[in-house]
């Protein structure tokens, strides 16, 4: 494994000239400890699990004013939802943009529960989608590749090879030019966005994948943009397409 200290490796990231997406492609459980592999894997050490049972006891309450819950529609989520998170996020032509999981699940409970919209990274939304993203686990990567959320995955990439904040550093730099390398004792990994939400032992709770890019983005003293903002959506839909045939891991775990 190859080590720079912190200081070192912001210098090597600020000369760093952005080249190919990392080949062959690891996710980032091959970063992580034997330990927190294990507990990954298993289910019954998983702490995800609770949201995951949260999700599924959400899935089956009935909500808002129709006094429906996801069920009355949908059916149950071990069949109806196979395979969905795999296709997020995707263009909605009725929203006019690319939209994720937790804004999908929000419209449906907005317009057929005739609900509140949940808050964002509120464990309601976050236990929802994680029910809805593990019946999807194992199966490959696979975002749409229609016009729309092509278009959303390219402004994505535009951001993500972006230099940004006052670091001047872009995720590229970080993911693609230096994975493998250590930052302040952590291993950089290649930033493949195939198992959230996730449980982070650092946050000791389930995050979105934008709790994470905006993490990152205040790390390299960047403006922060808001939860649901376009451009976190967009970059979601190139982490998507960068991640294509990569299996859902979902719940993930992270340290």
């Amino acid at each position: 494994m190859r080590r720079l200290s912190a200081a070192a490796l912001i210098g090597v990231l600020a000369g760093a000239v952005h080249g190919a997406e990392p080949s062959p492609r690891k996710s980032g459980a091959d970063f992580m400890s034997p330990s927190t592999q294990a507990m990954q894997r298993d289910d019954t050490q998983n702490p995800a699990m609770l949201w995951i049972q949260g999700g599924e006891a959400l899935w089956n309450a009935k909500a808002g004013k129709a006094d429906r819950s996801c069920a009355s529609c949908h059916g149950d989520a071990r069949t109806s939802m196979r395979g969905v998170a795999a296709r997020y996020p995707a263009f909605d032509r009725a929203a006019g943009k690319a939209i994720t999981l937790g804004q999908r699940i929000d419209m449906c409970r907005q317009g057929a529960q005739q609900a509140p919209a949940l808050k964002p990274e509120s464990d309601d939304l976050l236990s929802l989608e994680s029910h809805v993203a593990m019946q999807s686990r194992g199966m490959p990567m696979a975002p749409p590749r229609d016009p729309g959320t092509r278009a959303a995955a390219e402004r994505g990439r535009q951001l993500y090879t972006r230099r940004i904040g006052q670091l001047n550093l872009s995720c590229a730099q970080c993911h693609d030019d230096n994975w493998g390398r250590k930052l302040a004792g952590a291993t950089i990994p290649q930033g493949h966005a195939n198992a959230y939400p996730i449980y982070r032992l650092e946050w000791q709770a389930m995050g979105s994948l934008q709790r994470r890019l905006r993490n990152c983005m205040s790390g390299v003293r960047a403006e922060v943009p808001a939860f649901g903002a376009q451009e976190l959506v967009d970059l979601e839909a190139y982490l998507a397409l960068r991640a294509h045939g990569m299996p859902l891991e979902t719940p993930g775990v992270r340290p």
